[in-house]
């Protein structure tokens, strides 16, 4: 089998409002989508959501690179070749995961519908029957975020992250708030988003938090403070999560040498895809690490990628994948069974593409041949 066409469409994916983090407003989700087609006849769909924070990868960038660097490269390729297809990306361009992450998953895609299997069970198998959904909550006045949660439990919801990191008094107010209003048996994640600067300020913010009974914090130091994290860890009880500090298997590394958080977020637009993905779940098995699968908010492809690495992986405890029930309009139909998500054993990804309304979100595209 070889790949002969290589399809891009840069996508607007509508938002049913906006989602507020710490360093940005997104009034809808900006996406890469990738057709490959094949010389059997077999299509393969992939989904790049760059963040310029987290990766320095642009909606612009990723394009480009898929179009210009990573495309040609692959093309007349066996899909099936996984590692060798990863070998070529990474010789052709350092870093760059979001733009091989849709490569990957399109190939993925493939390779499950040519052996009639889901993705799941080429990595694996099905480990998981079900994983219950968080309700992200995006940044907004304490009351707000505490009437959002309160409508989502009564929807079924048992657990929330919650968006801040904008102002330590004011997010303090708004996980207090959201505390009050939900009681505690519910699950409450809070996610900094770099947004407290340094292990400082975050250890003043988690003193005052030691009655609110969170799950874990996420990230509230900047990236590359993986010894700020270290600082953290050592000296509050509330558990530690990294997520913009770890990218690859050379983050996860370091993470698990200085014993840095308690639980890691693996991103597929980060590390590049399922593969490294994989990898990273291994590793951080065998150092005894919790793992959670995160998103970049992305439709129902790279929604269903992540999913699938999350089902096959005894380590990976809980995820982060509910950008198609932010969109007003998705280009794929991925199921929720609100407040659980269950994947079915259709092949490859599992999903449908609407074509129509692929085209009708798409700004531009281009072909590769």
């Amino acid at each position: 089998m070889k790949i002969t066409a290589i399809y891009l469409y840069a996508i607007h994916l509508p938002l049913h409002q906006p989602f507020v983090i710490s360093y940005q407003t997104y009034n809808f989700m900006p996406s890469v989508i990738v057709k490959i087609e094949t010389d059997e006849g077999i299509t393969g769909y992939g989904e790049a959501v760059a963040d310029e924070h987290v990766t320095g990868e642009t909606w612009e960038s990723t394009y480009h690179i898929i179009k210009n660097t990573l495309a040609p490269v692959v093309l007349g390729h066996n899909p099936l070749e996984i590692e060798r297809l990863h070998d070529l990306m990474n010789k052709t361009i350092y870093s760059a995961p979001t733009a091989k992450a849709a490569i990957d998953i399109a190939c993925y895609d493939i390779i499950g519908k040519k052996l009639q299997q889901p993705v799941f069970q080429l990595i694996g198998g099905r480990y998981h029957d079900e994983f219950s959904l968080t309700h992200v909550l995006s940044i907004a006045e304490p009351e707000l975020m505490a009437n959002e949660a309160a409508l989502h439990v009564t929807k079924g919801y048992q657990s929330f992250k919650m968006k801040v990191g904008t102002n330590i008094k004011q997010d303090v107010k708004r996980i207090q708030a959201v505390r009050a209003r939900v009681g505690e048996d519910i699950a409450i994640r809070v996610d900094v988003n770099q947004g407290w600067q340094n292990s400082a300020t975050t250890l003043v913010a988690l003193k005052k938090l030691q009655n609110c009974n969170l799950d874990w914090i996420e990230q509230p130091v900047v990236a590359d403070d993986i010894d700020g994290m270290v600082e953290i860890k050592s000296k509050s009880i509330i558990p530690l999560m990294i997520d913009e500090g770890l990218k690859g298997s050379r983050e996860m590394l370091e993470i698990i040498q200085k014993r840095a958080a308690d639980k890691v977020n693996i991103k597929l637009m980060k590390c590049g895809g399922i593969y490294p993905a994989v990898k990273m779940a291994h590793q951080a098995e065998l150092a005894g690490l919790d793992c959670q699968i995160g998103s970049m908010v992305e439709s129902s492809i790279g929604s269903a990628a992540g999913y699938h690495v999350a089902f096959s992986k005894k380590n990976i405890s809980s995820v982060e994948l509910t950008g198609p029930l932010k969109f007003s309009k998705d280009i794929g139909n991925l199921a929720y069974d609100v407040p659980y998500i269950r994947l079915t054993d259709k092949p490859g990804l599992g999903i449908e593409i609407n074509e129509e309304t692929l085209r009708e979100l798409t700004v531009y595209r281009d072909i590769v041949r």
